[in-house]
């Protein structure tokens, strides 16, 4: 675990967004620190929430997420993104970040936290199962060309 003092803390404006680039970079590095601020706020004003855990002040991980209710699954927490700092790994960043995330969906009165990785992000699915989440399903997407 990490010795730094760690907050977990929401990320609802453009500087504070901007500030959790870094990390969010290492997940989506098709976007830049721009686009990145831009469409965060965009979703912000369609539910979606960005959550960073600071370590020492300084971001080292990031989560985005939103609350979806589903005749298959009832009320869900689905989160979107979720990345810990390359630099930062193995400091038990990710794992206090989603245990975050799972008391927020109780506490959101979701049945269940629900997320989708990549099929290439091998690590990603070691933590996932070591953090006892389950592969449930396939995700399948038609390029729509637009």
């Amino acid at each position: 675990m990490s010795a730094a003092p760690v907050d977990i803390r929401p990320a609802v404006d453009a500087a504070a967004l901007r500030a959790a680039w870094p990390v969010v970079s290492q997940l989506r590095p098709h976007l830049d620190a721009d686009a990145f601020v831009a469409q965060a706020l965009r979703q912000q004003a369609e539910g979606w929430h960005a959550t960073v855990l600071h370590a020492g002040g300084v971001p080292r991980a990031f989560a985005g997420w939103r609350l979806q209710e589903m005749l298959a699954h009832g009320r869900f927490m689905y989160v979107d993104d979720l990345v810990t700092d390359a630099a930062a790994r193995s400091g038990g960043h990710g794992r206090m970040l989603l245990d975050w995330l799972k008391d927020e969906a109780r506490r959101q009165g979701c049945t269940s936290l629900q997320l989708d990785s990549g099929t290439q992000r091998i690590d990603a699915h070691a933590f996932y199962l070591r953090e006892r989440l389950r592969i449930v399903s396939f995700h399948f997407t038609a390029d729509l060309g637009a």
